[in-house]
């Protein structure tokens, strides 16, 4: 099934009132959600980057039995995970991927109910971290220059957010009052700098890569400094869903287990896959992706459970969300990666 995009969302240009989602508010979201749909689609959010076993899963559905058969993918493609929080929240998707700070904010708020039923990408010791990067002769030399300047995020309150948010307060700079914060793409950070748009733009795979073998800009920080082992991007269903649909959702997560799976195991292969998604050059994604240098992947696309509750709980202490979450609320036993 042809995936959709957030304006592909808006039919005929309606618009409700309501809160506003990536420029679509959560009542027309809401509208798109039918029973039928539910009972044989699974509508599923997606963006870039980092999250290969959905994209093996797009690109190469044959490689899964029960896609096509026992169940569809409908793809919808978001610009980042707070806007699939507000689509799921609204009955607008099923499953999607999430970062921890965005789904700890729908959980709290009390409009998402949601089972973490994988995880696509963790920072592992040694390897990428995201940073925010500026140029080369920027004055900007530490997180408490930063004050009075103009930084670019992919999306407010994305899964970076947090982390970031963290860090400049430790250093001194309150990124409410202290800093201009504008939404910017990842694939346009580098740029944004370069022309000076903004003075600090977080980079992450492949477009780090990228901007590091034209040389010219430098790390400023990185995410590794506020928090080991972060769980980037995750993901999660809508609890309503798993627990009326519970075959459906297990087919879903045996085929992200299995999407992980073929990831690692066939890299030449996951290069043109994701070459395929991103455009990005695959000379460009063999420097980094499933190497080293790149983020950490469990191999059966397992959620790292304790370091998910290690981020609530530095969330909750820095008022980031509004009360303490027990991560075991997000669980669902048996429909959980990896399954066979």
């Amino acid at each position: 099934m042809r995936g959709r995009t957030i304006s592909d969302l808006v039919m005929g240009g309606a618009m409700v009132a309501g809160l506003a989602v990536g420029g679509l508010s959560v009542g027309a979201l809401a509208g798109l959600a039918t029973p039928a749909q539910a009972q044989q689609t699974i509508r599923v959010g997606w963006t870039i980057p980092a999250e290969e076993a959905k994209y093996w899963m797009m690109r190469r559905p044959a490689e899964f039995p029960d896609i096509g058969k026992k169940y569809k993918i409908e793809w919808v493609q978001f610009q980042g995970t707070a806007p699939m929080t507000q689509a799921l929240a609204a009955g607008a998707l099923d499953c999607a991927t999430q970062g921890v700070l965005s789904l700890a904010q729908g959980a709290a708020s009390g409009n998402l109910k949601a089972y973490i039923v994988a995880q696509h990408v963790f920072e592992k010791p040694g390897g990428f971290s995201v940073y925010w990067a500026v140029k080369d002769d920027s004055p900007i030399k530490t997180i408490a220059d930063l004050k009075g300047k103009t930084m670019a995020i992919n999306v407010l309150g994305s899964g970076i957010y947090g982390p970031m948010a963290l860090l400049l307060k430790q250093h001194g700079v309150d990124p409410e009052k202290d800093i201009k914060l504008v939404e910017l793409g990842f694939s346009l950070s580098e740029d944004a700098v370069r022309s000076g748009r903004v003075d600090a733009a977080p980079m992450n795979q492949p477009f780090a890569a990228r901007s590091e073998a034209k040389g010219g800009m430098r790390k400023l920080f990185s995410l590794s400094e506020q928090q080991k082992n972060i769980v980037h991007i995750l993901d999660a269903c809508r609890a309503d869903f798993v627990d009326k649909n519970p075959e459906l959702a297990k087919a879903y997560v045996r085929d992200l287990t299995l999407g992980m799976k073929k990831a690692l195991a066939n890299r030449p292969e996951t290069l043109k896959v994701v070459n395929e998604i991103m455009k990005a050059p695959i000379p460009v994604l063999d420097t980094y992706l499933l190497k080293d240098n790149d983020f950490g992947r469990d191999p059966g696309a397992a959620p790292n459970f304790p370091a998910i509750q290690q981020m609530l709980d530095t969330y909750a202490a820095t008022g980031m969300i509004p009360k303490k979450l027990d991560v075991n609320q997000f669980k669902k036993e048996g429909i959980v990666a990896p399954l066979q």
